[in-house]
């Protein structure tokens, strides 16, 4: 089995580039692939591999320095869900565009076991922080969605929205999948004076990982930015595939769509794209079975980031 490590952790890093080199080789020695992103804010990303190969890895990562406690959680897989490793450095290793100290203005970390009550209090204003693709594969009952399609987007989404928003609540309490768009968000609106503001400790997945289905006010599955593309309760397996044309979810429903063709396109993108691009599409999808075939990997389709 191959493990799939989800990580964070906000970070002074004065040299990114210096880490970035450090860690691209020893997680390619280890055989590891995924994705890093590396920015002078700390270091976000997933990577897979066989766990003694990642705890390598992640060993490496928390010599970094403010690294030793951090954000990690781990699904299975198959196979590995990514084709190669990439390794960057950015401005943000979340793209707000907006300056923030989520090391010390970050909103009040709720557990996972805790989160229930808060969300089901009328007083509290639940905000799912994801864009409208995630959104639309699972959120929690009840949980307001900004329909954006960055998370550089939510700043200016809440400040025209703020007051009808805020009316008759007395708190704020926002989640992500795995916690890192979330620290950031709440020290955003701390930073706009909404003083009483949480997040979910660990996000979606921890969520999921701990609370009992019987128990849980989540509705649907979570999307992951991985070729497993979504879970469920316990982090089993999701019932969604993704399109290799636009890169977006896809449901059973729009699988039995006649828009929908594996490798081509799915109901979200047919209309916008050519029959050139389609045929195009399609021999990528033929090259890529052929190389399953052969027992090889082919790297022309990657899965979307977190940014």
């Amino acid at each position: 089995m191959i493990r799939v490590s989800a990580l964070y952790r906000f970070a002074r890093i004065d040299d990114p580039h210096a880490a970035r080199e450090a860690l691209f080789a020893a997680a390619s020695r280890a055989g590891v692939k995924g994705t890093l992103l590396l920015a002078s804010e700390g270091i976000n990303g997933t990577i897979a591999g066989p766990p003694d190969a990642l705890d390598g890895v992640i060993a490496r990562i928390r010599t970094l320095p403010g690294c030793a406690d951090l954000s990690l959680k781990h699904g299975w897989a198959e196979t590995n869900p990514f084709h190669r490793l990439k390794v960057k450095v950015k401005r943000e290793i979340v793209t707000m565009g907006v300056a923030v100290d989520p090391l010390t203005d970050a909103g009040t970390y709720v557990a996972p076991g805790e989160w229930n009550a808060l969300i089901a209090d009328p007083q509290t204003l639940v905000i799912d922080t994801r864009n409208a693709y995630e959104v639309a594969v699972g959120t929690f009952a009840g949980a307001v969605d900004p329909g954006t399609d960055s998370f550089a987007d939510f700043p200016a989404w809440f400040r025209d929205h703020r007051e009808t928003l805020m009316a008759g609540k007395t708190r704020v309490a926002m989640f992500c999948t795995g916690g890192i768009r979330c620290e950031k968000s709440t020290a955003f609106l701390k930073a706009e004076g909404v003083e009483a503001v949480h997040h979910l400790d660990g996000g979606i997945l921890r969520y999921l990982e701990e609370v009992p289905e019987h128990d849980s006010r989540w509705q649907g599955e979570c999307f992951v930015f991985d070729q497993r593309v979504a879970v469920g309760h316990g982090l089993a397996p999701g019932t969604h595939a993704l399109c290799h044309a636009c890169r977006m979810p896809v449901s059973a429903a729009d699988r039995a769509s006649p828009l929908y063709v594996e490798g081509v396109s799915c109901p979200a993108c047919h209309a916008t794209r050519d029959a050139a691009q389609r045929a195009g599409y399609a021999e990528r999808h033929r090259q890529q079975r052929l190389a399953e075939a052969r027992g090889a990997s082919h790297v022309g389709w990657s899965a979307p980031v977190a940014e």
